[in-house]
């Protein structure tokens, strides 16, 4: 995966857009709003993400380039260095995990109109 496949994977889903709302080398994917996956332009290739804070644990414990999330709440958020190691399927998974998280966080509403 490269940082097209990862920004056109992000702004596939439904109710997505993509900004640089702290500097101009931090990408930011947002579903209606909130944030849930960011990358920067300018370091090694990593990608933030959302995740259940069971699971953030255990991934970190099984994959070397999965950490604590950088700049973020370590509890909710991890930093995965993509360099081959990973599968694309599994890093699309857990974009989609992350999205998912975001979006059952999101009031009741805003999920209608998400899902309109």
């Amino acid at each position: 995966m490269n940082i097209e496949e990862l920004r056109e994977y992000c702004l596939s889903k439904k109710g997505t857009d993509e900004a640089f709302p702290f500097d101009e080398v931090t990408l930011v994917f947002k579903v209606m709003g909130k944030m849930f996956a960011l990358t920067s332009l300018d370091k090694d290739f990593s990608v933030n993400l959302k995740c259940d804070p069971e699971t953030a644990i255990a991934l970190r414990e099984e994959y070397s380039t999965v950490i604590a999330g950088y700049h973020m709440s370590k509890k909710h958020w991890n930093t995965i260095y993509i360099d081959g190691s990973i599968p694309q399927n599994l890093i699309m998974q857990w974009i989609d995990d992350s999205y998912n998280l975001v979006v059952k966080s999101l009031t009741k509403k805003v999920q209608q109109e998400l899902n309109q």
